[in-house]
């Protein structure tokens, strides 16, 4: 049919990086392109359109094919568009550079908003443009310390004391599980938790893994201070991508105090236990404590996660029979002596 004949087709448009939108009409792909340019007052030579939803260009073959109505964006020579994803990463880039008018904007609208969920959708907002993650002292960040002891003078810090606190935590309960073993075996017991607790002292509690300032093999963070969720305890990854920055302001600190580091093999029902039957099952063997050790105070079996992903369920998981013993040192065999001629 003759393009004369057939109707025409409207469609919302706009520029690149230009939310304003105009209706244009036509009945050739031509015709709509001439009509942007000279809306927008482009060149046509070297412009094109394509599709908002998924930057497909439209063209010719394609034009008749689009629904009425679609959203279409009008690109100039050396232009692209990669469909919503262009939209979602102009909107992210915000947040690496926010401006002071959106943080005035938001507030103002935060301050007359009644709307539960639209007071939600600021609030989140604000906090995250407000964040000051590059801050590092007190002096710097005041708001991030409120709360806090006067002797936390940097965040750092206080993040490898909050570290060394839940490591602590766990040292006191393998502590306790004294009273699994016997009396003859208690003192062996007693023993191995002190080798430990001075491997622990000598690591400074593994506080390293909150410190976005350690070196990477002993931190669970980026250097900008990102912790991303583990995943529950029977899974390789977190599925909802949970992420957290205590450093970035006062809320994540106060909400990082939630996430758990989670023992794979569970230290109460399974490590511990195991560790006293280990002691008393001895008969001569020498246990294996630093095996233990990463099982109970390091990464080797703790997972950083999110409430969410923290699963209460019984693990069913075992230690391994064949680490629980050292296995015992072969004696050097003697050379034969040399016999002088």
């Amino acid at each position: 049919m003759s393009a004369v004949l057939q109707k025409l087709k409207r469609f919302k448009l706009r520029a690149l990086h230009n939310q304003k939108k105009f209706g244009v009409a036509g009945r050739s792909c031509e015709e709509v392109l001439r009509k942007a340019c000279l809306h927008l007052q482009l060149p046509v030579p070297g412009s094109s359109l394509c599709l908002y939803e998924d930057g497909t260009e439209l063209t010719g073959d394609y034009f008749w094919s689009v629904p009425d109505d679609s959203e279409l964006v009008l690109l100039t020579a050396g232009q692209t568009w990669q469909g919503y994803a262009s939209d979602i990463s102009r909107f992210l880039s915000v947040f690496q550079e926010p401006h002071t008018e959106l943080i005035q904007a938001a507030r103002q609208l935060l301050s007359d908003e009644r709307a539960p969920l639209r007071q939600k959708l600021l609030a989140d907002l604000l906090g995250t443009v407000s964040e000051n993650i590059a801050a590092e002292t007190r002096a710097e960040d005041a708001p991030w310390f409120e709360g806090l002891e006067s002797r936390f003078r940097n965040k750092s810090g206080y993040l490898r004391y909050s570290c060394e606190s839940r490591i602590r935590s766990y040292l006191r309960e393998v502590t306790s599980g004294a009273s699994l073993v016997v009396m003859e075996a208690r003192e062996e017991y007693l023993r191995v938790v002190g080798a430990m607790c001075q491997k622990l002292q000598a690591a400074r509690y593994n506080s390293s893994y909150f410190d976005r300032g350690a070196k990477a093999s002993r931190r669970l963070c980026t250097p900008e201070g990102w912790f991303s969720c583990q995943g529950p305890f029977d899974v390789d990854d977190c599925a909802s991508r949970h992420s957290i920055n205590p450093y970035s302001n006062r809320e994540s600190r106060v909400l990082f105090s939630t996430w758990n580091l989670d023992h794979v093999i569970e230290k109460k029902r399974t490590v511990v236990p195991t560790l006293a039957a280990a002691i008393h099952d001895a008969e001569g063997r020498e246990v294996d404590w630093e095996y233990f050790y990463r099982l109970l105070f390091t990464s080797e079996n703790l997972k950083l996660v999110h409430i969410a992903c923290h699963k209460k369920t019984t693990h069913r998981l075992h230690c391994d029979p064949s680490r629980i013993y050292r296995a015992p040192a072969v004696p050097r065999r003697k050379r034969p002596a040399r016999q002088r001629p």
